[in-house]
């Protein structure tokens, strides 16, 4: 098992800290990081924790999974890897105007 944790369903106002403490109930924490918005700064209510094992991820799972949190409940299971980004996203534009 990996010990990167997704942690989904997270109260807006919960800072890093506040993450890493919750977590630091089951285990050793390793890093705490709630995704914002990159234009407003926001929580987005979701982040990642990194437990110290795999054990201590397990642990964190089964005993914060589908508990709540300032009336949200959390999603915690372990982080899927990051699809790839290589496309460019720029498909198949011209750029130009479709008038004929």
């Amino acid at each position: 098992m990996s010990n990167k944790l997704y942690v989904g369903g997270l109260p807006y106002s919960v800072t890093e800290g506040q993450l890493q403490e919750i977590f630091a109930a089951h285990g050793t924490v390793e890093s705490a990081r709630v995704i914002a918005d990159k234009f407003t700064g926001q929580s987005r209510g979701f982040g990642f924790v990194e437990m110290s094992s795999g054990g201590e991820a397990q642990k964190a799972i089964q005993a914060l999974n589908g508990t709540q949190l300032d009336g949200r409940t959390l999603v915690v299971n372990e982080a899927k890897p990051m699809a790839s980004r290589d496309g460019g996203g720029r498909g198949n534009r011209s750029g130009g105007s479709n008038r004929w």
